[in-house]
Order: structure tokens, then C-alpha cells, then sequence
């Protein structure tokens, strides 16, 4: 289980500065964090949830960790900007998390880096990354 306040390298934005969250609710099988510091009307949370369907060898979890806060656009009026993530795996059929693990880190250094190097960007700026901001294939 996930500690209560999120800190410490967890969870950083493309500065690379560090974002406190802490655990507004758990149900279920889905837990919210909200920044520590957001305000009422600008709301920032994260979201981490999971969803198991099927049996035995057909069982398959879709797990999400999602990040939407709320910022006040170009019109002045409040917009939420979202990023999510999906996983999605046959926890039934497979005989380790290998797999899972390449898929997942394979999509997380394609958007946090260049390709050039191991360093990991924050700022928004690796070959994924860019895909997602700009639009490009």
C-alpha cells in the first residue's frame, strides 16, 4: 500500500520539483491523492485504481494512474489538463510480472527520454513526450 502523503521523489513536475500529495479517499479498489498545496478551485489529484475481470488463467487487471489539475486557461476560465496511464495484463496467465514491468518501463522512457541516453527528463521534452504535446506520429 501507497504511504499516506506522497514526497521524496515521488512525484515531480518538469522542473523536476517535487509535488506533496497526500490520500484524500480510498474505496474500494481506487485511491485519490491531492496536492497538498492546491487551492479549492484549482484542484490537482491523482488518481490510482484497478479493475480485475475474469478467472483463473482469463483473469485480467486494468490498472490507471491518472494526474488532472485544474489550471485557468488563455480565456481566463478554469481548464483541466489530464494524463493517464493504463495497464492492462493477464495476471492469470502469466508466471512472473517480467513482462508487464518491460511494457511499462519501454512506455515510460520512451516518453522520458531522447533516445540518445539513459538520462531521464522531466521537463517534457523526451521523444514520447513530445509526440503527446505536439500531436506528432
Amino acid at each position: 500500500m501507497l504511504a499516506n502523503t506522497l514526497v521524496t521523489n515521488e512525484v515531480k513536475n518538469s522542473t523536476g520539483a517535487e509535488v506533496e500529495f497526500s490520500r484524500a479517499s480510498t474505496e474500494g479498489r481506487t485511491t485519490v491523492f491531492k496536492q497538498s498545496a492546491e487551492t479549492p478551485n484549482a484542484p490537482h489529484r491523482l488518481k490510482i485504481s484497478h479493475q480485475e475481470s475474469g478467472a483463473g488463467t482469463k483473469l485480467v487487471r486494468r490498472s490507471v494512474v491518472r494526474v488532472d489539475k485544474t489550471v485557468t486557461g488563455a480565456d481566463s476560465n478554469p481548464v483541466v489538463v489530464t494524463a493517464y496511464t493504463v495497464l492492462v495484463h493477464p495476471v492469470g496467465n502469466l508466471a512472473s510480472q517480467a513482462e508487464p514491468k518491460h511494457v511499462l518501463a519501454e512506455l515510460m522512457s520512451f516518453c522520458a527520454s531522447l533516445g540518445a541516453s539513459t538520462t531521464i527528463l522531466y521537463d517534457g521534452t523526451g521523444n514520447g513526450a513530445v509526440c503527446l504535446l505536439e500531436g506528432d506520429l
